[in-house]
């Protein structure tokens, strides 16, 4: 049921922009007004939300560890998985962004039964959910940037590189992109697996479906755009350049199908900072992560602690409330009769 209004949501932003784009007076709204105020949106939203994440103390170490600790000289120190400096830390961080070294190490619990049909709990490994994710999320990523190519003039060679390295494949023509490949391979399997599991089934909410049924709708609509309609790129980079120097105009001949895509990718930036896809800035500020498991060897205090705020014992505790908690039946150390 959450898959079915998640998908519904999706169908109703596509509907709207269809509609919508359909009156030429609306395509400038479309195509200018609504991805210019979802740029804002998402911009501040991201700012804000780092902000935030930023401004909240943290007093102590809570690295989350996967490997042997630094300790005596002759024990081997896990450095990436259990870092104790700062390089150590930084190079578990590269590891993280750039190869989700975590999600490598993913297992899953399964039971199995012995000779003797007896039940056994076992880990076994899950390294499909980390090829889902390398592949969703490389193939968004070289997207998003070889779409910069649009709002340029001229547009810098490492763009251009990566467009034709992206496109070397030419099987069809339009020649077909690895990269749209990817991300709609990685997209699908992870949709699927909620569909799938059902134990991730059980847990899924609307929140974890929409995000994925949306930016589906938006790699359809761009392949759509692409090798079905075959829309007139340099139309849609007037509009791009438009967007990028204030001057607002819309060519004719644009397919509505563009301002489809347009929709749901301004959907997408305002959904961004307010979503879960937030762990994108957040996994750079989160202190499981981004901290070194040295307590062994650094001795903290709270800073918060104030010296005029003497410990109340739960014994003190116990003194001060004996009587409300005898008469709610509450366990006690010592009964009313013992203190007296």
């Amino acid at each position: 049921m959450k898959a079915i209004f998640s998908l519904l949501m999706v169908l109703a932003l596509v509907v709207i922009a269809t509609v919508g784009a359909g009156a030429a007076k609306m395509q400038t709204i479309f195509a200018y007004c609504i991805p210019g105020t979802a740029f804002v949106i998402f911009l501040v939203g991201f700012v804000c939300k780092i902000i935030s994440w930023a401004k909240s103390p943290v007093p102590f170490r809570i690295p989350t560890t996967g490997g042997q600790q630094q300790s005596l000289d002759w024990i081997p120190q896990n450095k990436w998985d259990n870092p104790s400096t700062g390089p150590q830390t930084f190079m578990r961080m590269v590891l993280e962004v750039l190869t989700f070294r975590s999600l490598f190490r993913n297992t899953k619990v399964v039971l199995k039964h012995d000779d003797g049909k007896n039940p056994i709990v076992a880990y076994v490994s899950a390294k499909w959910l980390w090829l889902f994710a390398i592949l969703f999320h490389y193939g968004f990523l070289i997207v998003a940037v070889r779409h910069l190519r649009l709002f340029l003039q001229p547009v810098p060679a490492p763009l251009a590189f990566l467009d034709w390295s992206d496109s070397v494949l030419q099987i069809l023509t339009p020649a077909i992109y690895i990269s749209d490949l990817l991300l709609l391979t990685g997209l699908t399997m992870l949709l699927a697996r909620r569909f799938i599991d059902a134990k991730v089934r059980y847990i899924s909410l609307v929140n974890d479906y929409f995000p994925l049924f949306l930016i589906l709708a938006i790699a359809l609509s761009g392949v759509y755009m692409r090798y079905i309609v075959k829309v007139d790129v340099m139309s849609i980079k007037d509009v791009a350049m438009g967007l990028a120097t204030f001057n607002f105009k819309v060519p004719a001949g644009v397919d509505v199908s563009f301002f489809v895509h347009i929709f749901l990718v301004s959907t997408l930036l305002v959904y961004f900072p307010f979503s879960k896809l937030m762990h994108m800035g957040g996994v750079f500020l989160s202190p499981t992560r981004n901290m070194p498991n040295d307590t062994r060897m650094v001795h903290y205090e709270n800073v918060w602690n104030n010296p005029a705020i003497k410990p109340h014992s739960y014994e003190a505790y116990e003194d001060d409330f004996r009587e409300p908690m005898f008469e709610a039946g509450l366990p006690l150390d010592k009964s009313p009769e013992d203190a007296a």
